[in-house]
């Protein structure tokens, strides 16, 4: 057997699994002055505590620790489903959209740009001026650099 935990808002109910006789509720070293089966607990503060419901010789005890919140809203199986589909249809049309104009765009480029298969020439690289060429009246410049015999 097992307790039952409901959670609405800041509101915790617990139900206690045992049916019959007196039930004396504990929570954390706190004995509250409910005998019924269901003890709830109002403006809960989310801190953990041990809750324990007995009756006669029977004792059941549970670590509580609930997360509660003043302006939580409660959505069903339902909504949180059709919230999800709707996400991954918009993220399909998006992506199908990206894919048709880039498509189009390709196509209207290949045709009124270069070919793709030819080669253009590429023009000379930019000259590096440590290294310039030996032009005619600058041999003075080079004079020094001989060409050594090994």
């Amino acid at each position: 057997k097992e307790f039952l935990l409901e959670i609405s808002g800041t509101t915790v109910t617990i139900t206690c699994p045992l049916t019959e006789g007196s039930i004396v509720w504990d929570l954390g070293g706190t004995k509250p002055a409910s005998n019924e089966r269901k003890y709830v607990i109002e403006n809960h503060d989310s801190s953990p505590t041990n809750v324990a419901c007995s009756s006669g010789s029977k004792k059941y005890q549970m670590y509580l620790n609930a997360r509660v919140c003043t302006n939580c809203e409660e959505l069903d199986a339902l909504t949180v489903t059709g919230i999800i589909i709707a996400d991954i249809l918009i993220t399909f049309g998006v992506l199908i959209l990206v894919y048709y104009f880039s498509k189009d765009r390709k196509g209207r480029a290949g045709a009124g740009g270069r070919q793709r298969g030819q080669k253009m020439q590429r023009p000379p690289p930019v000259p590096n001026p440590d290294y310039e060429p030996i032009r005619k009246g600058q041999r003075e410049v080079y004079a020094g650099l001989e060409s050594r015999g090994f």
